[in-house]
């Protein structure tokens, strides 16, 4: 069976983020604090370098299972990286107005806030956040 490099582990958040780019690291304090609002959860380090909030079980019809975050986010070096864990398909109107974006399969890529509508941010991740909730507990 495959081990998961991207699992919950004891690392510190605060310690992770001392580790970024100023900028980053304020944006990423202003996700954090929104994330920790959204979900009621507390921010836990999944993996090096993705922090993420609450969790829940997956198993494929191929047998594969293990467990991963609701939501989460990462400060990479090239762009803030969001997880939408749902994909994007339902939310195509609000990435028309959110601003300078780019995404994949479920992750939204921001190189900074100042290009974005937090307002639109918040609506996304609260409705992604609600459908796991409703999908996985």
């Amino acid at each position: 069976m495959v081990k998961l490099k991207t699992t919950k582990n004891n690392r510190s958040v605060d310690v992770f983020l001392e580790q970024a780019d100023p900028k980053r690291r304020e944006d990423s304090q202003v996700i954090l604090d929104m994330m920790r609002e959204i979900t009621g959860e507390q921010p836990a380090m999944w993996g090096t370098s993705i922090i993420g909030f609450g969790s829940y079980h997956y198993k494929y019809q191929s047998g594969h299972e293990g467990d991963s975050f609701l939501t989460g986010f990462s400060p990479r070096k090239q762009s803030l990286t969001l997880y939408i864990m749902p994909g994007f398909s339902k939310y195509e109107s609000l990435l028309n107005k959110i601003g300078k974006h780019k995404t994949g399969k479920s992750c939204l890529y921001i190189n900074k806030l100042s290009d974005i509508d937090l307002s639109i941010l918040r609506e996304i991740l609260e409705d992604s956040y609600s459908s796991m909730i409703k999908k996985y507990k």
